[in-house]
């Protein structure tokens, strides 16, 4: 596992959970271990992510067509933010391979029901920091902008972004917010949506409470995970979002493999 001490999480249930310190190459065992989960299950793994992909597609080329192009950016940063929701089946699909079992493509997308009302909530808290991504991004635009936008072409518009002072400046403010937005809501989930399914029994509450304590206890090794994550996804969107395909499975079965390396349930 790779874990040098533990600490002890108390949440009152007489079940205290153990937060398994790690070192900093096990993120790169996880990354390793997200691999070997797709290849056991390739068909099953690289189809969950055509699914995203394609609705991904839909919604690129609906915004598109509607000329709110501009929204594109955005909305690639917010992705990362629900990363953890939009990978539930592939948690239950290491969780499958675990337990002996055969992974189906039907089980996980439906997979949610598990524990359907605390996951919608956990979805709620990530849609929040989305929406706030969305109105600081939409601000900030003013603020550097005003009321003369760049060009009415979305190719234009990115365009004037990344060749005047004024765009490169929007790009380093707006990247320094949304990181920080991303990390917070990276520490509230990174280990939160995978024990939600783990443990149904769990609380959003819960959850959240242990995956800041994971990060507490963690923090330079989940900071370098969360820069893998957000690397390998930018990856994935750079390929025209065919990347996406094998980039989420991937992540998403490696963030189970931090899950039950990170936290041992007290039964």
């Amino acid at each position: 596992m790779g874990a040098a001490a533990t600490a002890k999480l108390d949440l009152g249930n007489d079940k205290p959970i153990t937060i398994h310190k790690v070192t900093m190459d096990q993120p790169w065992v996880w990354l390793k271990a997200g691999w070997k989960d797709l290849t056991r299950c390739p068909g099953t793994s690289i189809g969950y992510g055509i699914i995203w992909v394609v609705l991904s597609l839909i919604l690129v080329i609906g915004l598109w067509m509607a000329d709110q192009g501009s929204w594109l950016l955005p909305l690639f940063a917010g992705f990362m933010l629900m990363g953890p929701l939009v990978a539930v089946g592939t948690y239950d699909m290491s969780r499958e391979l675990d337990q002996g079992g055969t992974p189906s493509l039907g089980q996980a997308l439906f997979v949610w029901r598990r524990n359907a009302t605390q996951i919608a909530l956990m979805g709620v808290l990530l849609m929040i920091f989305l929406l706030a991504w969305i109105r600081f991004a939409t601000l900030l635009f003013a603020l550097f902008f005003g009321v003369s936008i760049p060009a009415v072409e979305t190719s234009l518009v990115y365009t004037e972004l990344l060749q005047s002072g004024t765009g490169v400046g929007l790009i380093i403010v707006g990247s320094a917010i949304g990181a920080v937005l991303a990390f917070t809501a990276f520490a509230l989930s990174v280990v939160s949506v995978p024990r939600l399914l783990d443990k149904p029994e769990t609380s959003v509450l819960e959850a959240a409470i242990t995956s800041l304590a994971v990060v507490k206890h963690n923090f330079k090794p989940m900071l370098l995970w969360g820069v893998i994550l957000s690397a390998v996804t930018f990856a994935g969107l750079a390929m025209g979002l065919i990347g996406l395909a094998v980039a989420l499975p991937v992540l998403g079965h490696a963030s189970w493999r931090a899950y039950k390396d990170l936290v041992e349930n007290g039964d």
